[in-house]
């Protein structure tokens, strides 16, 4: 249930992102370096404020329990002083800020449908390859499971495809692949919320080159576009990744790759439900497909490990 709970409520910040991202770049409120930069810093600032919060409330809550029992923190059983050693890496680090980047300005030459086809093709294949070479072989059921998935994937997002540019496509591609890359790195991690905080802090190194570059786009930008580059940094991408790397030691690295499959679905849902968007057949038959396959996929494991 816990891995549930979070896997679920991670890929809903997925598809928030993405609906924040089509809404700020597709028309023009602002441009692919601008938002990315401001999204890397209102996600570091919004996680520095929560892990102070933290670390002042373990620090307190641990120092009190000790004075009573007269233990040490680590055998009071409610703080491990490991979580505040967890700092994240410099190539998580760097695999956010070019999955960040790389999304944001192929978004800008590629149309919703390609881009995803790309994106999650990529991340399927970086993910599911990384497993199967750590032994995390997947039986018949499973593949028959993925394939379907891929099916009811490639058929949602088809009919809005169309054929891309080299740049946009290896852009995308790219994005896909540190994406990839870091949701793997977030299986070791001892505090989520710590080490997606500082991997954000960390990626600031590469604010002031964004920053510098997208000068020349500052008159273009509009209030809108920095209120939804806010709240993709704070909310979908800060919180949901942390959320993400909660989950990720939870699941098989193939499980979390399958499951990302949902994450389309759940953007045009929430394309339905925000932006009036039509709500068809096609996409009521792809959408139970998906969930379908990726439902059998994840369930299929468990009791894999069950008979173990």
């Amino acid at each position: 249930m816990k891995a549930a709970l979070y896997t679920i409520t991670a890929l809903i910040a997925f598809a928030a992102n993405s609906l924040l991202c089509r809404m700020a770049l597709a028309d023009g409120a602002i441009d692919a370096w601008n938002f990315t930069a401001i999204r890397l810093l209102s996600g570091a600032a919004c996680l520095g404020l929560i892990m102070t919060a933290q670390a002042h409330y373990l620090r307190r809550n641990s120092l009190k329990q000790n004075s009573l029992k007269r233990t040490t923190l680590k055998q009071t059983g409610n703080f491990d002083p490991a979580v505040l050693t967890d700092k994240g890496d410099w190539l998580s680090a760097i695999s956010l800020v070019i999955y960040a980047l790389c999304f944001s300005v192929a978004y800008q030459a590629l149309d919703t449908g390609t881009g995803a086809l790309i994106l999650f093709a990529v991340v399927q294949l970086t993910m599911i390859g990384w497993g199967v070479y750590n032994k995390e072989p997947l039986n018949r059921i499973q593949w028959l499971a993925l394939l379907i998935a891929l099916i009811g994937f490639i058929y949602l997002m088809l009919p809005s495809a169309a054929t891309p540019s080299l740049s946009g496509a290896l852009m995308m591609a790219i994005s896909g692949s540190a994406w990839g890359i870091y949701s793997i790195r977030g299986k070791t991690c001892v505090s989520p919320l710590r080490t997606t905080g500082f991997n954000f802090l960390r990626s600031l190194v590469a604010v002031p080159i964004l920053a510098l570059i997208g000068m020349s786009y500052l008159s273009t930008i509009s209030m809108t576009g920095v209120m939804l580059a806010v709240a993709s940094g704070a909310i979908a991408s800060g919180i949901g990744y942390s959320m993400w790397y909660v989950a990720m030691p939870l699941l098989k690295t193939t499980q979390s790759a399958v499951v990302q499959l949902c994450v389309p679905v759940l953007a045009a849902l929430m394309g339905v439900v925000f932006l009036s968007e039509q709500l068809t057949l096609e996409f009521i038959i792809a959408s139970s497909v998906i969930l379908s396959a990726v439902l059998v996929f994840v369930l299929n494991k468990k009791q894999e490990k069950t008979k173990v």
